[in-house]
């Protein structure tokens, strides 16, 4: 319910990209885990002919995501999301319509070009509405997101037995109408965007060009890498330590429990305590030292009986909510730096290629540990991943940490916390109160003043009136504002939290 009502406090249009990155979530871990069995069983293709469908979506995905987020800048937002979303559409009614090679290719093509379109794209538009509660709206983002995952893979799993192409086309459908829902709803400019001068390569190799954000690209990789062991290292470390298949499932399914009760909650108490920019070295830090708790059960025996089985799970539950944990205290202010590296109007060219090295970096990462597992299991040496991630986590959050210390990161504004109410109380003739409006201070004129009978036209036995402004001869610093209330300057609404 948090996070239902948080998500109320934000635009109707970052509120419907929230309610599409749950179904586009859903739909895609739905499908695409068991599109591989399909192709195999179903189809009756080689495993060489399953490699390249799934080969072509990844790279179609990996390598257009600079292009999405160019055309983000260059179009907008809306026009980018809105095709991205049609065109995962006719991909998922192409894998349930299509059972030849040039079909399905065709289908895994569109489905990695909407996927290169649509990322950048959301981030861009999330970060250019929500203002300067990006980092929760990311952080809502994250939850809706990992939910939409969990529940996609629970129904895949469950759902498996029945045709795979039926449930292509329910999904295929669920996409239809949320593409047309953002046609209908999203504004076509959520902010007035001082469009790109030059051409697209120019705003490539001036994102290129700028070495501090390459320099944090290279250092959250890490993250990334580790992000992503969810489905390679601790799913087999689970079977191994407990000897059930459906092990896996368990340690997503509490790391999504933990994302939706704790993400927000994180992400608030961040800000409380200096913003979340200070918090991401150790974020990473968490995500590294999770990778020591499975080492207490995976280099042992199989279980012996049920009993020990379950306590194998309990740690390995432990270590996958403390990645979790990692995560939800990194991840969103990750997103929230990413478009400060560079003008306002590159919001979409730095979030392709981010998401450009964050692929590579999962891919890369992937085949490291995919590789210590091999060595480990040839060598006896059981620990070796395991130690692996925690190196990549150690060497990311130093990365980070040295990239603050030197001053190659941006400098984000610290979020002023909330205050609590003060009281209003009567005021003595000829004195003066000074109240909170959320986080700003205002200044109430004495009752009986100049400033009381002149401020809005207010009769002389009005009980409260607020000046605007430095008064001359006041002395006092700028900065005043008028409360909310009746006497309120138009222009005020301008200040006021979407809603």
């Amino acid at each position: 319910m948090r996070n239902i009502r948080a998500s109320r406090e934000f635009s109707l249009a970052l509120r419907l990209l929230l309610l599409n990155q749950f179904g586009i979530d859903i739909g895609f871990y739905l499908l695409m885990p068991f599109l591989a069995a399909y192709l195999e069983q179903g189809l009756g293709m080689s495993a060489a002919l399953v490699g390249l469908v799934l080969g072509a979506r990844n790279l179609s995905q990996q390598g257009l995501f600079i292009l999405g987020g160019s055309a983000a800048d260059r179009l907008g937002p809306r026009v980018v999301i809105i095709t991205g979303c049609a065109l995962r559409t006719t991909g998922f009614a192409l894998f349930a319509f299509g059972n030849s090679l040039p079909l399905l290719l065709g289908a895994s093509v569109l489905t990695g070009v909407a996927a290169a379109l649509f990322y950048p794209a959301v981030r861009t538009y999330v970060a250019l509405e929500s203002g300067d509660r990006k980092s929760e709206a990311f952080a809502l983002l994250n939850v809706y997101a990992t939910t939409g995952s969990l529940m996609g893979l629970l129904l895949g799993s469950v759902l498996f037995l029945a045709d795979f192409r039926i449930w292509a086309i329910v999904v295929a459908s669920v996409f239809g109408v949320l593409t047309v829902a953002q046609a209908m709803t999203l504004p076509p400019h959520p902010v007035a965007p001082r469009r790109t001068s030059g051409s697209v390569l120019g705003d490539w190799r001036e994102a290129f060009g700028n070495r501090r954000f390459l320099l944090f690209c290279l250092a959250t990789t890490g993250m990334f890498t580790m992000e992503n062991q969810l489905y390679l290292l601790l799913p087999d470390g689970a079977f191994d330590a407990s000897g059930w298949k459906g092990s896996a499932g368990v340690l997503l399914a509490a790391g999504a429990v933990a994302n939706v009760l704790f993400q927000l909650r994180i992400t608030r108490a961040l800000a409380r305590n200096g913003g979340g920019t200070r918090w991401v070295s150790p974020g990473i830090v968490v995500m590294g030292l999770s990778f020591l708790l499975p080492l207490f059960v995976c280099l042992g025996d199989p279980p012996a009986s049920r009993r020990e089985a379950v306590a194998h799970m309990v740690v390995m539950v432990a270590g996958s909510v403390m990645l979790f944990f990692g995560i939800m205290v990194a991840h969103p202010t990750v997103l929230e730096m990413v478009p400060t590296f560079g003008r306002d109007t590159l919001t979409g060219t730095y979030f392709g290629l981010f998401y450009v090295f964050s692929g590579l970096a999962a891919t890369a990462g992937n085949a490291v540990v995919g590789r210590t597992m091999d060595l480990g299991e040839k060598a006896g040496l059981g620990w070796l991943p395991w130690v692996c991630c925690l190196t990549f986590g150690l060497f990311s959050a130093g990365a980070v940490a040295l990239l603050g210390r030197t001053g190659m990161l941006p400098a984000m504004p610290v979020p002023a916390p909330a205050a609590a109410p003060v009281p209003e109380r009567r005021a003595a003739p000829g004195s003066s109160l000074v109240r909170r409006a959320g986080s700003r201070v205002v200044r109430v004129a004495p009752m009986g003043s100049k400033a009381m009978r002149t401020a809005g036209k207010v009769p002389e036995n009005s009980t409260a009136a607020l000046e605007s402004g430095p008064a001359a001869g006041d002395g006092r610093p700028p900065g005043t504002a008028h409360l909310p209330g009746p006497f309120r300057a138009g222009d005020d609404t301008a200040e006021q939290p979407p809603r």
